[in-house]
């Protein structure tokens, strides 16, 4: 079968065969893009830890989303910015399997915080009178949690079914990172078990907590449209639309990439997806909730003003958000 894993010791991502100059005109972009998005997300998880009229359980999932955006981008971007001055700056074996695990684990955490701050939202608007009691901090770090621990379990099962693998192939990868199918591509066995594993569970993280996250949304707008008041419509809309925005730019790509048809180019699709995923999603994440939340916006205004001080946790989830 030829050189098994044990003699593999690196692999060379070919991230984006471009012309030298282009090359370097992506690295000053996505270097800033960089820096915005760990800025924009410490500033988020700085406020929210400084001003405890934020510490409430919509926030407290807020953190914990920003901080996967911050990990998911030192996974990932690092690399590329390094490939894109080094193109064959290569990545050791251990180091790949470091990154696709990580990559892994963030994805599946995301996935599952952003129905867990769903079922924040669909708490505090369907039953406010309720929510201090549904939502207690119990209930928040047991769900925060599970979703992490998920994220780990489900990746180290993609990852003890990949270490096994001979890779006998080309040691080159087809990507800016080590994403799981673009490895696969580079084993001379059978990796059929393994594209089962990454299809089904794409599908189970994927499809159904979105669907999960519809049918919350569906009650949401059902219990809107009961409310008499225009302005009560209203703050009950905005409380929900920062985290819409981030649900569409997070599922619809990572639905595209993993679960969709598969047309065109896939494999430069898909790297381009993953870009966009891994790079400018957590930088918008950050923007999305930090532009379009008056209570963000007011925390910024107190703790620079070194006015800091509120309520604890002020009933049902924080509606007043523009």
């Amino acid at each position: 079968m030829g050189a098994n894993m044990t003699s593999i010791t690196e692999f060379t991502l070919l991230g984006f065969p471009l012309a030298l100059r282009i090359q370097m005109l992506l690295f000053g972009i996505f270097s800033l893009f960089y820096a915005f998005t760990l800025l924009g997300n410490g500033l988020i998880l700085g406020l929210i830890w400084l001003d405890c009229r934020l510490h409430t359980p919509m926030y407290f999932f807020l953190s914990h989303l920003a901080i996967v955006d911050i990990a998911y981008a030192c996974n990932t971007v690092p690399q590329m910015l390094v490939n894109l001055l080094k193109p064959d700056q290569p990545i050791s074996f251990a180091g790949c399997m470091t990154q696709t695990f990580l990559f892994l684990t963030f994805a599946v955490t995301e996935c599952l915080l952003l129905v867990v701050m769903s079922y924040d939202r669909y708490v505090a608007i369907c039953h406010p009178l309720r929510y201090p009691v549904i939502m207690s901090w119990r209930l928040c770090i047991m769900l925060v949690v599970t979703s992490w621990t998920f994220g780990v379990l489900l990746s180290l099962i993609h990852l003890m079914l990949l270490l096994p693998l001979p890779f006998c192939r080309s040691q080159k990868i087809n990507h800016f990172f080590c994403e799981i199918m673009a490895l696969l591509k580079l084993v001379c066995a059978d990796t059929h078990i393994n594209e089962i594993v990454v299809l089904a569970g794409a599908i189970s993280v994927l499809v159904g907590p979105f669907s999960s996250i519809v049918i919350s949304y569906m009650c949401i707008l059902c219990a809107i449209l009961r409310i008499q008041s225009g302005e009560g419509q209203r703050k009950a809309f905005s409380t929900c639309s920062s985290h819409l925005c981030v649900v569409g730019l997070f599922y619809g790509t990572a639905i595209i990439t993993y679960v969709g048809p598969r047309y065109g180019n896939p494999k430069e699709q898909k790297k381009y997806l993953l870009l966009f995923h891994s790079l400018f999603n957590p930088m918008l994440n950050s923007l999305i909730y930090s532009l379009r939340n008056s209570e963000v916006k007011n925390a910024l205004k107190r703790v620079l003003g070194a006015h800091l001080g509120g309520s604890r946790f002020p009933g049902p989830g924080n509606l007043d958000l523009d």
